[in-house]
């Protein structure tokens, strides 16, 4: 296109505007050999570069394909993976509840154990002290009452009384 607007300025700088109709002064000849040549040697040429383009092309496209595909199947094996994984965690967290289960068990019946044994200690210490503060006010009450029977005695026997008792007391063991 650029040569058939420098030929037609060529011409109307000369003698006005119009088509220069000579082809040996326009180089039309030389042009559409030129145009052959390249179009001749120029499609093999490109013709090759082309092909080489499109199997790299068609190549990065497999190779695409194929990590897609390797992607999908890593993708799946994850999946199965996590979906092991909360089977698992399920598990755990159910064996988890069922032993904290028992030991809460466990511990309430210790617990219920150590409170009974406890009551039993209590009991018996009550029942010890008890039987000691007993003991304690019984030997208290009978040196009370020996001390004032023997304070009775004091008062009412005088000598004759004392012998009156002797006496019987002797007679009566046998003597």
């Amino acid at each position: 296109m650029e040569t058939v607007l420098l030929l037609a300025t060529e011409a109307s700088s000369e003698a006005g505007f119009g088509l220069n109709t000579n082809i040996f002064e326009t180089n039309l000849i030389n042009l559409a050999i030129l145009i052959g040549v390249l179009v001749y040697f120029g499609r093999g040429f490109l013709g090759k570069i082309l092909n080489e383009r499109r199997s790299t092309i068609e190549e990065a496209i497999q190779e695409a394909e194929q990590r897609q595909k390797q992607a999908e199947a890593s993708l799946a094996e994850q999946q199965q993976k996590l979906t092991a994984a909360q089977t698992d965690a399920q598990r755990i967290l159910a064996e988890a509840e069922e032993r904290a289960k028992t030991v809460r068990e466990s511990i309430l019946a210790k617990a219920a154990e150590e409170v009974e044994r406890m009551k039993a200690n209590a009991s018996a210490e009550l029942d010890s002290d008890r039987e000691r503060v007993i003991s304690q006010l019984r030997s208290l009450i009978a040196t009370q009452a020996i001390e004032r029977a023997e304070a009775q005695l004091k008062q009412q026997l005088d000598d004759t009384v004392q012998e009156r008792l002797i006496d019987r007391s002797l007679t009566l063991l046998g003597g």
